[in-house]
């Protein structure tokens, strides 16, 4: 059985992986001349992955500072995530 924290990772690292195979298909877009539409179609699909991804760390690391309010989480302090959380907005 896995652990939320490891699901939570896995979820990640999948969107992650997501993200630089659509990125690969921007690079052969871009290299075979392919029309405008699809090139800004994949740009739009490789930011929404990333953004997601970046949702999801935060949120975990957040989750982290909730449960332990007055640690942090990976030494982030609540100010330090609200920025990234807004970096990513």
């Amino acid at each position: 059985m896995t652990t939320p924290d490891a699901e939570a990772r896995r979820k990640i690292v999948n969107r992650l992986r997501r993200a630089r195979g659509q990125l690969d298909a921007v690079v052969n877009a871009v290299e075979n001349d392919a029309s405008c539409r699809e090139v800004v179609t994949q740009l739009a699909a490789v930011s929404s992955a990333l953004d997601r991804a970046g949702f999801a760390i935060v949120s975990s690391a957040m989750k982290d500072c909730v449960g332990d309010p007055e640690g942090t989480a990976d030494g982030l302090t609540t100010e330090e995530l609200e920025k990234l959380f807004l970096m990513l907005a």
